[in-house]
């Protein structure tokens, strides 16, 4: 498990889907649990950020899985 978080694409892929996506989501369950006052918001910056980073997240994350997977010698 160390070698994969040990990954450059591993760490950038997991940033991107986290710091990307995560605010989108906080703000969902933030109205779903009654939180905000508005109980349909529309976050578009939020929406914004999460529509421009989640594949590349995922790719990044992918392409290090694989590296480290299949022993590539650059996967830090």
């Amino acid at each position: 498990m160390r070698k994969y978080w040990e990954s450059w694409f591993v760490r950038l892929g997991l940033g991107l889907l986290v710091f990307g996506s995560g605010p989108l989501l906080l703000i969902i369950a933030a109205a779903e649990i009654g939180l905000l006052r508005d109980p349909n918001p529309n976050p578009i910056g939020p929406g914004m950020l999460a529509f421009l980073t989640f594949w590349p997240g995922v790719i990044c994350l992918l392409i290090g899985l694989a590296r480290v997977r299949f022993g590539s010698k650059r996967a830090t």
